[in-house]
């Protein structure tokens, strides 16, 4: 056993113990998303919270201690992408500011795209919805 192994499985012990306490760090968060990603910063002896706001465009190697995560946003007509480690100790934290409804598991046409057609739409979400059989059942019901 190496020592990459060794680590990532404490690593790993170490995440299952957060989240059998309720406090994971790391949301679950997918392709098409948009995230605020909360970085600290660091410049001469002060620390601040810097939140870069994108859409992920890019997901890499999930269940690994080396998983990282792309985010693209455009800023002045510029794009800007940046990859962070996904367990970075200088990432604070991060959001879901929406889901993105998307069927690809890289966005990277998004570059060649300007203005509205780089937009990624909405994955809607019906709180509360029937099943499909449960609402033709009560259809069959109502009919007769």
């Amino acid at each position: 056993m190496d020592l990459v192994d060794l680590v990532e499985r404490r690593h790993r012990r170490d995440e299952e113990e957060k989240t059998t306490e309720g406090a994971s760090t790391i949301p679950d968060f997918n392709i098409g998303d948009t995230v605020d990603v909360h970085v600290w910063i660091i410049e001469g002896d002060s620390r601040r919270v810097q939140v870069y706001r994108g859409i992920v465009i890019m997901r890499k190697g999930r269940q690994t201690m080396n998983a990282s995560f792309t985010v693209r946003k455009v800023t002045a007509g510029i794009g800007i992408e940046r990859t962070f480690p996904l367990h970075s100790p200088r990432i604070a934290k991060i959001d879901v500011v929406r889901r993105g409804k998307v069927r690809r598991s890289k966005l990277y046409y998004l570059r060649s795209l300007r203005g509205k057609a780089a937009r990624v739409s909405e994955k809607r979400v019906v709180a509360g919805a029937k099943s499909k059989s449960a609402a033709n059942g009560s259809k069959k019901e109502a009919s007769e």
